[in-house]
């Protein structure tokens, strides 16, 4: 039994290796497909979340709605634009000059020099702030604020020396008409372009107390400046510095100013200083100016204006003619004016021989003329007759009319015909007359408060009312001349390239508005009360310069005559 057993011994113990070999390879493959498996598990669930991640990237965020808070809104708005959190600009409050110390009390102690040495060393400078370095050179918003524990009460915004971007213009859009309290923008170098400026052309009609505008040196090549002052334009301070503009800016200007249909009715002063204007856009100026009556101050100053468009503005502020499409225009007013029912979309009434086949009703032969009145004379002598014991009636009629008048202009307001005959009264005229009365002395703080209403008020249908083709006319040559622009009270010319023909011009102009002045003791509209023409291609020893300075300085509202000692001697009273 022994021997019999032993050769099976010796096989299950040759055939063990095989069938390790096996079961290992068995266990490997087990253990290769769990990890194949996990693997598999893995990969898949980060696909899930890698695509879940895609979906929430591609759904559209819930829209932001501005608050009025303008840092909050800005910050919220430039994180979901994609902006980085470190990249946004900070909104911080515009550093304001230190005031004046208070002066020493002669009461106090003086301290010891040694301990005074001290307190120099240890105290903190006033006049600056020291910060890391670069850190003044990166983009900031700075604002300031009418109560500074309150940020919704953001009153003006400074941004300067960094580009403004599509992307950043659409954060402005929309934070800005939701700011109560905003009422200036001012921007340096900010690098617009045609589209960005257009952007903000665009949302600042919807900001109703954003007046004052700066955008300066930032020159765009195709000078689009013309869309900030469109007629829907609510901006009435608009300052375009250092930002090259050339003749074709200021003719798109020139026309948003005003043309012989349309005219900007807000816009005060207006800033091209430092750019590079020639004869032909100050003569495009000048035609903006023809029917302008709103315009108050207007700055071409360093520019590259010689005599011919010094002409050209003389001629404006003087008087002109009017040219083809705006007599046609006149014509127009005119017949509006006499027939209301045109005006209120009406149609007149039919004449009376309408119906007739002969002819129109508004011909009407000589010969049927003659024959009727020759036949009416008669009858209209009998008629006269009796009627002459009615006329002292037409007196007592007359005197009726302006009861009724008066009742009606205190019930409803005037009629349209009487704001035509106020229609001098506009808002420039208005300005110039409360600027002549505050340097009077006449204007107190009492009637401010009773009349301020009642100016604001009214000023709206005045401007309405304003339209300097219908104004009184003057046949010669031909031609209809009519007054020229007397509403712009500063102009400012110096550092040009004006010689002396231009001073003659000039000089020709203010004498017509004096003139006009002399006429009416208390003209509404002024005329120019303030010239610059310093710096130019005329000598101040010319002539025409100082017969130009001896009639415009006494103009200036704010000049103060030299007064006398009682031993003679000039004392000049400027402050």
């Amino acid at each position: 039994m022994d021997l019999m057993s032993t050769p099976s011994n010796s096989s299950s113990a040759n055939a063990s290796p095989g069938i390790m070999m096996r079961s290992l390879s068995f266990v490997k493959k087990v253990k290769m497909g769990k990890r194949v498996e996990k693997a598999m598990k893995e990969k898949l669930a980060a696909s899930s979340a890698s695509q879940d991640a895609e979906d929430d990237a591609n759904k559209t965020p819930e829209p932001y709605t501005c608050t009025g808070n303008f840092e909050a809104d800005f910050t919220e708005l430039c994180r979901r634009g994609g902006i980085h959190q470190a990249e946004i600009p900070p909104v911080v409050l515009r550093p304001k000059r230190p005031g004046t110390p208070p002066p020493p009390d002669p009461k106090s102690k003086e301290p010891h020099p040694e301990e005074a040495e001290e307190a120099e060393e240890d105290a903190k400078p006033k006049t600056f702030v020291t910060k890391e370095k670069f850190d003044y050179f990166k983009p900031r918003v700075q604002v300031e604020m009418e109560k500074e524990d309150k940020p919704e009460t953001v009153t003006e915004i400074f941004i300067r020396g960094w580009k403004i971007c599509e992307l950043m213009m659409g954060v402005f859009k929309q934070c800005l008409p939701t700011m109560e309290k905003l009422h200036s923008i001012h921007f340096w170098n900010t690098g617009f372009t045609e589209t960005t400026l257009k952007e903000l052309a665009s949302v600042l009609p919807q900001c109703a107390n954003v007046k004052n505008l700066e955008i300066e040196n930032n020159p765009i090549p195709e000078e689009p400046w013309a869309a900030l002052i469109g007629e829907d334009s609510l901006l009435v301070n608009l300052s375009l510095r250092h930002n090259n503009i050339t003749d074709k800016g200021a003719a798109a200007i020139g026309k948003a100013l005003s043309t012989e249909k349309t005219c900007n009715k807000n816009l005060i002063s207006l800033n091209l200083g430092y750019n590079r204007i020639t004869d032909e856009g100050a003569e495009a100026i000048a035609n903006g100016l023809r029917m302008n009556r709103v315009l108050l101050s207007l700055s071409l100053a360093n520019n590259r204006i010689t005599d011919k468009g010094a002409i050209k503005l003389g001629e404006v502020f003087s008087r002109f003619p009017l040219t083809h499409e705006e007599v046609v225009e006149r014509r127009k007013l005119l017949r509006d004016k006499g027939s209301p029912d045109r005006t209120s979309g009406k149609s007149p009434p039919p004449s009376r021989r309408a119906d007739s086949k002969d002819r129109p009703g508004s011909v009407r032969s000589g010969s049927h003329l003659d024959k009727g009145d020759k036949k009416r004379d008669k009858s209209s002598k009998r008629k006269e007759i009796l009627k002459k014991p009615e006329e002292p009636t037409t007196k007592t009629s007359k005197l009726m009319e302006g009861k009724r008048d008066k009742e009606e202009t205190v019930k409803g307001g005037t009629k349209k015909d009487d704001k035509w005959k106020k229609g001098s009264m506009s808002k420039a005229a208005l300005l110039a007359e409360t600027v002549s009365k505050v340097t009077k002395g006449k204007k107190t703080a009492s009637s401010k408060d009773k009349k301020g209403a009642v100016a604001e008020s009214d000023s709206s249908d005045m401007i309405e009312a304003i339209n300097p083709l219908l104004e009184s006319v003057e046949p010669m040559e031909g031609r209809l001349w009519i007054p020229g622009n007397r509403s712009v009270i500063n102009l400012n010319l110096s550092r040009n390239q004006i010689g002396e023909s231009g001073m003659e011009a000039l000089l020709k102009a203010v004498r017509w508005q004096i003139s006009l002045s002399t006429f009416s003791p208390n003209p509404v509209l002024k005329g120019v009360m303030r010239l610059s023409i310093n710096r130019n291609a005329v000598s101040p020893d010319n002539e025409t310069y100082k017969k130009l300075q001896d009639l415009i300085i006494p103009r200036d509202p704010f000049y103060k005559p030299d007064a006398k000692s009682p031993d003679g001697d000039v004392q000049s009273l400027a402050g």
